[in-house]
Protein backbone atom coordinates (compact mmCIF):
# COMPACT_ATOMS: atom_id res chain seq x y z
CA UNK A 1 0.00 0.00 0.00
CA UNK A 2 2.95 2.28 1.00
CA UNK A 3 4.48 1.51 -2.18
CA UNK A 4 1.37 2.20 -4.40
CA UNK A 5 1.03 5.88 -2.58
CA UNK A 6 4.98 6.51 -3.53
CA UNK A 7 4.02 5.58 -7.36
CA UNK A 8 1.26 8.06 -6.94
CA UNK A 9 2.79 10.76 -5.17
CA UNK A 10 5.64 10.39 -8.43
CA UNK A 11 3.08 9.89 -10.61
CA UNK A 12 0.94 13.36 -10.09
CA UNK A 13 4.68 15.00 -9.47
CA UNK A 14 5.71 14.29 -12.95
CA UNK A 15 2.45 15.31 -14.47
CA UNK A 16 2.49 18.27 -12.99
CA UNK A 17 5.96 18.80 -14.13
CA UNK A 18 4.95 17.97 -18.20
CA UNK A 19 1.64 20.52 -18.20
CA UNK A 20 3.98 23.50 -16.71
CA UNK A 21 6.74 22.65 -19.24
CA UNK A 22 4.14 21.96 -21.87
CA UNK A 23 2.43 25.29 -20.85
CA UNK A 24 5.94 26.92 -21.09
CA UNK A 25 6.72 25.67 -24.47
CA UNK A 26 3.47 26.82 -26.25
CA UNK A 27 3.85 30.39 -24.84
CA UNK A 28 7.48 30.18 -26.27
CA UNK A 29 6.24 29.42 -29.74
CA UNK A 30 3.22 31.36 -29.29
CA UNK A 31 6.32 35.17 -29.13
CA UNK A 32 8.34 33.54 -30.79
CA UNK A 33 8.38 34.66 -34.88
CA UNK A 34 10.34 34.92 -37.68
CA UNK A 35 12.20 38.70 -38.42
CA UNK A 36 9.99 38.98 -41.82
CA UNK A 37 7.29 39.53 -38.98
CA UNK A 38 9.12 42.68 -37.87
CA UNK A 39 7.37 45.88 -38.62
CA UNK A 40 7.78 49.76 -37.72
CA UNK A 41 5.71 50.01 -34.28
CA UNK A 42 6.03 46.41 -33.08
CA UNK A 43 8.45 45.84 -29.75
CA UNK A 44 10.74 43.34 -29.61
CA UNK A 45 12.77 41.30 -26.67
CA UNK A 46 16.16 42.36 -27.31
CA UNK A 47 18.69 41.69 -24.84
CA UNK A 48 16.77 41.00 -22.37
CA UNK A 49 14.98 44.56 -22.53
CA UNK A 50 11.88 45.89 -24.91
CA UNK A 51 13.16 47.69 -27.57
CA UNK A 52 10.41 49.45 -30.25
CA UNK A 53 11.14 48.86 -33.58
CA UNK A 54 11.40 52.57 -35.52
CA UNK A 55 12.63 51.56 -38.76
CA UNK A 56 12.84 48.17 -40.99
CA UNK A 57 14.86 47.32 -44.05
CA UNK A 58 15.17 44.40 -45.71
CA UNK A 59 18.77 43.67 -47.11
CA UNK A 60 19.72 40.36 -49.33
CA UNK A 61 23.53 39.33 -50.03
CA UNK A 62 23.17 37.38 -53.45
CA UNK A 63 22.61 33.54 -52.07
CA UNK A 64 23.27 34.24 -49.21
CA UNK A 65 20.52 34.12 -46.38
CA UNK A 66 18.95 38.10 -46.66
CA UNK A 67 18.48 40.05 -42.89
CA UNK A 68 17.02 42.30 -41.78
CA UNK A 69 18.41 45.98 -41.12
CA UNK A 70 16.38 46.70 -37.69
CA UNK A 71 16.60 50.65 -35.95
CA UNK A 72 14.96 50.47 -32.31
CA UNK A 73 14.21 52.33 -28.66
CA UNK A 74 14.78 50.52 -25.83
CA UNK A 75 12.13 51.65 -24.48
CA UNK A 76 13.61 51.20 -20.71
CA UNK A 77 16.98 53.40 -21.46
CA UNK A 78 15.53 55.44 -24.07
CA UNK A 79 18.48 55.00 -26.41
CA UNK A 80 18.55 53.99 -30.17
CA UNK A 81 20.30 50.65 -31.69
CA UNK A 82 20.80 49.65 -35.27
CA UNK A 83 21.27 45.99 -35.83
CA UNK A 84 21.33 43.11 -38.10
CA UNK A 85 18.53 40.12 -37.79
CA UNK A 86 18.99 37.17 -40.52
CA UNK A 87 15.94 36.12 -41.62
CA UNK A 88 16.58 32.16 -40.54
CA UNK A 89 16.88 33.40 -36.99
CA UNK A 90 13.73 34.05 -34.77
CA UNK A 91 12.92 37.00 -32.37
CA UNK A 92 10.31 37.48 -29.80
CA UNK A 93 7.49 39.72 -30.08
CA UNK A 94 6.17 41.35 -27.09
CA UNK A 95 2.35 41.68 -26.43
CA UNK A 96 1.67 45.43 -26.56
CA UNK A 97 -1.42 47.27 -25.29
CA UNK A 98 -2.32 51.27 -25.42
CA UNK A 99 -4.58 52.71 -23.16
CA UNK A 100 -5.99 56.21 -22.91
CA UNK A 101 -5.33 56.80 -18.80
CA UNK A 102 -5.90 60.18 -16.89
CA UNK A 103 -3.41 61.76 -15.12
CA UNK A 104 -4.59 61.89 -11.13
CA UNK A 105 -1.59 62.99 -9.15
CA UNK A 106 1.77 62.78 -7.35
CA UNK A 107 3.28 61.06 -4.64
CA UNK A 108 5.86 59.62 -2.64
CA UNK A 109 5.72 56.36 -4.77
CA UNK A 110 5.17 58.03 -8.23
CA UNK A 111 2.23 59.21 -10.82
CA UNK A 112 -1.15 57.95 -10.78
CA UNK A 113 -2.75 57.56 -13.72
CA UNK A 114 -6.55 56.43 -13.44
CA UNK A 115 -8.73 54.51 -16.43
CA UNK A 116 -11.81 56.55 -16.44
CA UNK A 117 -13.80 53.48 -17.14
CA UNK A 118 -12.56 50.45 -15.01
CA UNK A 119 -10.65 53.61 -11.94
CA UNK A 120 -7.82 51.65 -11.81
CA UNK A 121 -4.96 52.93 -10.59
CA UNK A 122 -1.82 52.45 -12.71
CA UNK A 123 1.49 53.78 -10.86
CA UNK A 124 4.44 55.22 -13.00
CA UNK A 125 7.77 55.97 -11.68
CA UNK A 126 9.84 58.88 -11.57
CA UNK A 127 12.11 57.66 -14.33
CA UNK A 128 9.02 56.64 -16.72
CA UNK A 129 7.68 60.05 -16.68
CA UNK A 130 11.28 61.72 -16.98
CA UNK A 131 10.53 62.88 -20.55
CA UNK A 132 6.50 64.39 -19.87
CA UNK A 133 6.90 65.99 -16.75
CA UNK A 134 6.60 69.49 -18.20
CA UNK A 135 3.29 68.53 -19.90
CA UNK A 136 1.89 66.25 -17.40
CA UNK A 137 -1.55 68.17 -16.65
CA UNK A 138 -4.25 66.70 -13.65
CA UNK A 139 -7.67 64.95 -15.60
CA UNK A 140 -5.33 65.05 -18.58
CA UNK A 141 -5.81 61.82 -20.82
CA UNK A 142 -2.41 60.38 -21.91
CA UNK A 143 -1.92 57.32 -23.81
CA UNK A 144 0.18 54.81 -22.12
CA UNK A 145 2.21 52.19 -23.85
CA UNK A 146 1.84 48.68 -21.55
CA UNK A 147 4.30 45.59 -22.28
CA UNK A 148 2.96 42.11 -21.43
CA UNK A 149 0.57 44.55 -19.29
CA UNK A 150 3.28 46.75 -17.76
CA UNK A 151 3.58 50.18 -18.70
CA UNK A 152 6.60 50.84 -20.46
CA UNK A 153 6.01 54.68 -21.35
CA UNK A 154 4.04 57.93 -22.33
CA UNK A 155 2.80 58.62 -25.77
CA UNK A 156 2.65 62.60 -25.82
CA UNK A 157 0.01 64.60 -28.42
CA UNK A 158 1.40 66.73 -30.36
CA UNK A 159 0.46 69.53 -28.21
CA UNK A 160 -1.23 69.62 -24.31
CA UNK A 161 -3.30 72.34 -23.26
CA UNK A 162 -1.53 74.19 -20.19
CA UNK A 163 -2.89 77.13 -17.85
CA UNK A 164 -0.74 79.65 -17.43
CA UNK A 165 -0.10 80.68 -13.53
CA UNK A 166 2.78 83.66 -13.30
CA UNK A 167 3.94 86.04 -16.22
CA UNK A 168 4.33 89.49 -15.78
CA UNK A 169 2.36 92.13 -17.50
CA UNK A 170 3.70 93.48 -21.59
CA UNK A 171 5.42 96.52 -21.31
CA UNK A 172 2.95 99.29 -22.79
CA UNK A 173 3.89 100.60 -25.89
CA UNK A 174 6.16 97.63 -27.07
CA UNK A 175 4.04 96.70 -30.28
CA UNK A 176 6.47 94.77 -31.81
CA UNK A 177 5.35 91.52 -33.09
CA UNK A 178 8.04 89.43 -31.84
CA UNK A 179 8.24 90.55 -28.27
CA UNK A 180 7.90 88.26 -25.81
CA UNK A 181 8.31 87.29 -21.78
CA UNK A 182 8.54 84.42 -19.88
CA UNK A 183 5.41 82.29 -18.04
CA UNK A 184 5.60 79.84 -16.02
CA UNK A 185 2.67 77.12 -16.61
CA UNK A 186 1.16 74.81 -14.21
CA UNK A 187 3.25 71.85 -14.79
CA UNK A 188 6.83 74.02 -13.76
CA UNK A 189 7.99 75.23 -17.03
CA UNK A 190 9.11 77.74 -18.23
CA UNK A 191 7.85 79.28 -21.69
CA UNK A 192 8.41 82.71 -23.87
CA UNK A 193 4.90 84.00 -24.82
CA UNK A 194 3.40 86.54 -26.74
CA UNK A 195 3.02 89.73 -24.43
CA UNK A 196 -0.79 89.64 -24.42
CA UNK A 197 -0.84 86.51 -22.66
CA UNK A 198 -2.14 86.77 -18.73
CA UNK A 199 -2.36 84.61 -15.88
CA UNK A 200 -4.66 82.27 -16.00
CA UNK A 201 -5.11 81.86 -19.38
CA UNK A 202 -4.63 78.45 -21.27
CA UNK A 203 -2.37 77.94 -23.94
CA UNK A 204 -1.19 75.34 -26.48
CA UNK A 205 2.68 74.29 -26.21
CA UNK A 206 4.08 72.36 -28.32
CA UNK A 207 5.27 68.79 -27.13
CA UNK A 208 8.41 68.49 -29.23
CA UNK A 209 10.25 71.58 -28.58
CA UNK A 210 8.28 73.02 -25.47
CA UNK A 211 7.40 76.53 -27.39
CA UNK A 212 4.19 78.61 -27.02
CA UNK A 213 1.44 77.82 -29.90
CA UNK A 214 -1.49 79.67 -29.48
CA UNK A 215 -4.71 80.01 -27.16
CA UNK A 216 -6.20 77.06 -26.49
Amino acid sequence: MQRNNLYLQFLILYLTAFLLNAKSFRNHLKTMASPTNVKKGKVLNYQGSPHLVLDVLHRTQGRQAGFMQVTMRNLNTGSSTNTKIRTTDSVEILHTDNRKLEYSYKDGDGYHFIDPETYEDTLLSDALVADAIDFLVENNAYTILFVDDSPISIDLPASVEIKVTESPEGIKGDTASNVQKPAKLETGLTIQVPLFIKEGEIIKVSTSDKTYMSRA
